[in-house]
């Protein structure tokens, strides 16, 4: 493991995920996920997310649009949340929805209101 890297993506992931959710996750890792949670900090956070190339705000809306694309609606949910703490505004997002409902199919831009407005509810940032 790079511990520079490791370090650099669990800075990363806590200030898009939010660091009661990420200590969580590692906490309640297991004998057998304890692995993946250092490859998931240290490969997808550090190495990707800890790249300055694209900002974190760039990355949630990719993600969003990627997680969509590939029906994974529990990590889109987290993901939204992420992309709601790095400053992607409302507008954005329905735009983004929209996007995703002509490319992606109208029961996934369907399935994606349904979180958004629930997790906005939840935020209080539905009016």
């Amino acid at each position: 493991m790079d511990k520079a890297r490791f370090d650099r993506g669990l800075a990363q992931r806590k200030a898009t995920l939010g660091a009661e959710y990420v200590e969580r996750s590692l906490d309640n890792a297991t004998a057998f996920s304890k692995d993946f949670q250092t490859l998931l900090t240290e490969y997808c956070w550090g190495a990707g997310w800890g790249d300055d190339t694209l900002s974190p705000k760039t990355r949630s809306m990719l993600n969003i649009v990627m997680l969509a694309a590939l029906n994974r609606m529990q990590e889109w949910e987290l993901h939204f949340r992420g992309a709601l703490t790095n400053g992607v505004s409302i507008d954005e997002l329905k735009a983004i929805i929209t996007h995703i409902s002509i490319y992606c199919g109208v029961p996934v831009g369907v399935e994606c209101h349904r979180i958004a407005n629930r997790v906005l509810a939840e935020e209080g940032l539905q009016g």
